[in-house]
């Protein structure tokens, strides 16, 4: 696939999932839970112990056209390296690093850096960032999202941190190209993500 298509199909819910756990057992149960749930774009944060491992389990185990598998928390391009060779389909920064973008697309893996100015979305654009990460969006509010795309329409923007089942709706309507949500939408059993999941699909269609 070319990194544009990996892009959209990463970002075709509106909405990808961050998993972070302090142990890969606890990860794997959570990516389990979520695909289960029904969510098809999952990031694998670099701080989850053996993250790498995870990312290389679930492209074996997860057929590669139900779920888009990346890799969060990618801060240089070492680890852009090791994330890529592990099987990730996208990687995620919570900075903006020439090196990470330079590194994905050598391979033709796209790359989602984190912003949060307008200074900085320039500048990731004119790097090739294949969409932004708003972190943290929680220093924000939808309307903002809305102001700076009245003069930056062309930046595709991901909020992150902070993003809630509530409020998720209202980023993508203010703008927003998808939302990257994490403990709120993975905490609780399976059927409390499953139903979780299911109410943000639908609210997330009628935008």
């Amino acid at each position: 696939m070319y990194r544009w298509e990996i892009t959209r199909a990463a970002l075709a819910q509106r909405v990808f999932a961050i998993v972070r756990s302090p142990s890969y057992d606890q990860a794997a149960e959570t990516t389990d839970t979520l695909l289960s749930a029904g969510i098809a774009s999952l990031e694998i944060s670099l701080t989850t112990p053996f993250a790498l491992e995870l990312v290389s389990t679930l492209r074996r185990e997860t057929d590669v056209n139900d779920a888009v598998i990346g890799a969060g928390t990618v801060l240089d391009a070492a680890a852009a390296g090791r994330a890529i060779e592990a099987g990730a389909r996208f990687l995620v920064s919570p900075n903006l690093n020439a090196e990470v973008i330079q590194t994905g697309h050598r391979y033709g893996i796209p790359v989602f850096p984190g912003v949060s100015t307008p200074t900085e979305m320039v500048r990731a654009l004119e790097l090739g960032a294949d969409a932004l990460k708003l972190f943290p969006a929680s220093g924000h509010q939808p309307s903002w999202i809305k102001d700076v795309r009245a003069a930056l329409p062309q930046a595709p923007l991901l909020p992150t941190g902070g993003v809630t089942v509530e409020n998720a709706p209202d980023w993508i309507a203010a703008g927003a190209v998808a939302c990257g949500m994490g403990s709120a939408l993975a905490a609780g059993d399976r059927d409390e993500v499953a139903k979780r999941v299911a109410d943000l699909l639908a609210r997330l269609g009628e935008v």
